[in-house]
């Protein structure tokens, strides 16, 4: 790696690992991309940490869904080394009306009909349809999941559901960022993604076609293509840290 580019932290969401950023990791070799191990962390403010902990000094950060929250932890933890920021299908409001009784019930189904059923259930809403029975897209995500197991689905939707509401930290983010979404993502929709673009100064929003919520691989082509844009320098970039 050039001693002038700034390495690439890859955060993912819930119930994901490395799979979620495997064509990232390839396509942007260059900017020698770490996708960050949770652990066993059971808050969203303790998975920022341990990330920090085994992350360089400074880099740029990119996170799917969860791993956006987390990165805003990240962000709110250590700004002075968070040197861009990337924030893809993602949200950053408190939790919903109805919303732990619908993550809860998927926890129910996991411990009363197992981890392929929890997946079942789970995992094609995320997908564009036309996604959803593709071997080289489903697949390995599926795969992600088994080997992950009910018990760090079960932590991370807790995580989830203790979450602070993040929306204040927006307008003090002073890097360049990117906020990006998958044009058909149920379940982050594009406008909330543009209430969180337009409350960031200076940031860029990206829409990816043909993509529902896991974007970095239903779209992979465009959203390596943004993030590289994203990675570049650019004479135009705001000082870096906090305001």
């Amino acid at each position: 790696m050039s001693a002038n580019i700034t390495p690439l932290l890859l955060l993912p969401g819930l119930w994901c690992d490395s799979t979620i950023w495997a064509p990232q990791c390839v396509a942007l070799a260059d900017f020698a991309p770490i996708v960050a191990d949770y652990g066993d962390a059971r808050t969203l403010p303790e998975m920022a940490a341990r990330a920090l902990a085994a992350a360089p000094p400074r880099f740029a950060l990119a996170g799917h869904s969860m791993g956006a929250r987390v990165a805003l932890e990240i962000v709110d933890q250590a700004p002075e080394r968070v040197e861009r920021l990337a924030l893809l299908d993602t949200g950053v409001h408190p939790v919903a009306a109805g919303e732990a009784e619908k993550r809860h019930a998927l926890c129910d189904l996991g411990r009363t009909r197992g981890v392929e059923a929890l997946i079942d259930a789970w995992l094609p809403p995320m997908l564009l349809p036309a996604h959803r029975d593709v071997p080289a897209i489903a697949g390995p995500l599926r795969a992600m999941c088994r080997r992950a197991g009910l018990a760090q689905f079960e932590a991370q939707i807790e995580a989830l559901l203790a979450r602070a509401d993040r929306r204040d930290l927006l307008p003090t983010i002073a890097v360049p960022t990117l906020v990006g979404v998958g044009r058909d993502d149920t379940w982050s929709p594009v406008a909330q993604h543009r209430e969180i673009a337009d409350a960031i100064p200076g940031s860029t929003f990206t829409i990816f076609e043909d993509s529902g919520h896991m974007a970095p691989v239903e779209a992979a082509d465009s959203v390596t293509a943004a993030l590289r844009r994203w990675l570049e320098p650019s004479d135009q970039d705001p000082v870096r840290g906090r305001t």
